[in-house]
């Protein structure tokens, strides 16, 4: 198969008609006539020697070379267009940082993390994008993210060539509305035997951790809820319809946003936070400043709410 000289204009013509099912209707949408549109394609299935569409009823759809060349397509334009709006921004002089944010890091820490590192004299374009941890993973694998924040590490059979970098961690305190708080905070923890609870999946990392604590002193709450979205779990706790773990250092926080009241602490309890990059070394400025400016112990500076560096 020929590769050298590909033509991107036939490869988005191919692209097009692939979405839309029709040269016709491809043709329609990029203003050209049927012919040429339709002698592009053939000209790109003659350069690489394969053929990418076939019809099925009325629809023209991709052969299975089709469907690996769309999706190859796909990414090819996609970084153009982020290639377009990066060169923008360096005509502005702005930064770009694309940010991961997996379900089950607490949404707070994150934003205290990327606002104590953006640098303040230089204007920065934030995207930030909550996903699943492997499917973040993937996305920073193909460069659409530069890092990903996470309350735990890749693991070492990771098959992805991603790296974990501390950022810090902070002990956990139980959380609940002031009717709960009242009622299970005089003898805590020995009083959450049959305590309603707001829990983490099984699959997060923090949540083993909370039943060995939980195994620990011995008590067997009632779980009415168990989450992988931490703000979710947060939104129920606000209800009140059970207690919830969260960071020390967002007590404050948590009040303000969801009139919840320390229960109890559990400084045994701790939970940490990192960034995976694509490169073991980290390449991005603001990244730069948030592993080398930010405390390992986070609780003190973020309820001063204070700027780190």
């Amino acid at each position: 198969m020929k590769t050298s000289g590909l033509n991107f204009r036939h490869l988005y013509f191919f692209r097009t008609v692939a979405a839309e099912g029709s040269v016709t209707r491809a043709a329609e949408r990029l203003g050209l006539a049927i012919q040429t549109v339709s002698t592009q394609i053939a000209s790109l299935e003659q350069h690489i020697g394969k053929s990418l569409l076939t019809q099925q009823g009325r629809r023209l759809v991709p052969t299975e070379a089709g469907r690996v060349a769309l999706t190859y397509a796909e990414q090819i334009f996609q970084l153009g267009d982020r290639l377009q709006e990066a060169l923008q921004e360096v005509d502005a002089g702005k930064v770009r940082l694309a940010v991961g944010i997996s379900d089950s890091m607490p949404k707070l820490i994150g934003a205290h993390y990327l606002q104590a590192a953006l640098p303040p004299d230089t204007p920065v374009r934030l995207v930030c994008t909550e996903g699943e941890f492997d499917a973040l993973l993937a996305e920073l694998a193909l460069h659409k993210l530069d890092v990903v924040l996470t309350d735990r590490p890749v693991r070492g059979n990771a098959s992805l060539r991603v790296f974990s970098h501390l950022l810090g961690e902070s002990e956990m305190q139980l959380f609940g509305v002031r009717a709960l708080a009242r009622q299970y905070g005089k003898d805590f923890p020995a009083g959450l035997h049959g305590a309603p609870l707001l829990l983490p999946t099984r699959n997060t990392a923090l949540r083993g951790r909370i039943d060995a604590w939980l195994l620990e002193h011995g008590v067997r709450p009632d779980v009415v809820g168990e989450f992988e979205d931490s703000a979710m779990l947060n939104t129920f706790g606000r209800s009140g319809m059970g207690m919830f773990f969260a960071p020390a250092a967002l007590a404050d926080d948590m009040l303000e946003q969801f009139s919840a009241l320390p229960v109890g602490p559990a400084p045994e309890l701790r939970e940490q936070f990192y960034a995976i990059s694509s490169e073991r070394r980290i390449s991005h400025p603001v990244v730069e400043l948030m592993l080398r400016d930010f405390p390992k112990e986070i609780s003190k500076n973020i309820r001063k709410g204070s700027r780190v560096g």
